[in-house]
């Protein structure tokens, strides 16, 4: 007969299964209720409802928070671990609202989104990438702080050959800030573009390394997630 610590950790077991598609059922409805309440002029009748069907998730994250640290090995690991910490502030706020000015904390609501990363848990794949992360997290480190460094230097650039034709467009470094971005990205929203030649010679070198910038990260996870799968193999 399963263990309530066969049923919440193994996911090769029937009962298991049921457990884990269980969650998943509850945290999707949860999403779709969050995203129910934000439309304007709700019915207070289906405020009501989604306000209870809050509750009962609230309830049933509660009660899966605390069964997996009663099963844990190691409990303080566990409350610690990044899925220990996503379970918990999940359910956080609605605690916290006890007592409290709901208005004052209102922002903490948003927190419910961790609703969403607890499907992370049940997703073999998305735990994959998980894994890809955490292989290439100091790649990925590295690369986001070069990524700022040209996004200093291309706002530098930018303002240097700009700014005397378009003093209001190219008012400073920090404005030169929105264009380097887009730029950098190659997304190119068309809002804010040079107009000498000196600033239209400096965005097309800006362009170029913005395409190396783009492929850098896909090609680091990529290679993380091969390695990935090569360990679960194994």
């Amino acid at each position: 007969m399963p263990t309530l610590k066969d049923i919440v950790e193994r996911s090769d077991t029937p009962i298991g299964r049921v457990f884990d598609l269980s969650i998943q059922f509850f945290i999707i409805l949860s999403l779709i209720a969050f995203s129910v309440e934000t439309l304007p002029g709700l019915d207070p009748g289906w405020a009501r409802l989604l306000h209870f069907f809050e509750i009962a998730s609230i309830t049933v994250f509660s009660v899966e928070y605390l069964v997996r640290l009663l099963v844990a090995d190691r409990k303080i690991a566990f409350m610690t671990s990044f899925f220990g910490v996503v379970d918990l502030l999940a359910i956080l706020p609605f605690y916290l609202s006890f007592g409290f000015d709901l208005r004052s904390i209102r922002a903490l609501r948003l927190l419910r989104l961790f609703w969403m990363l607890k499907l992370v848990r049940y997703s073999r794949a998305i735990q994959r990438f998980h894994r890809a992360f955490l292989i290439s997290r100091e790649e990925i480190v590295l690369f986001f702080f070069v990524t700022v460094i040209l996004l200093y230097l291309a706002s530098v650039g930018i303002y240097h050959f700009e700014h005397a034709a378009q003093p209001e467009a190219f008012a400073s470094v920090f404005h030169c800030l929105w264009w380097a971005v887009v730029t950098l990205t190659t997304v190119g929203y068309g809002d804010v573009y040079p107009i000498t030649a000196g600033g239209r010679i400096f965005t097309f070198a800006i362009l170029l390394i913005g395409l190396g910038v783009v492929s850098v990260p896909a090609g680091l996870v990529a290679s993380a997630l091969a390695q990935a799968r090569e360990m679960e193999s194994e």
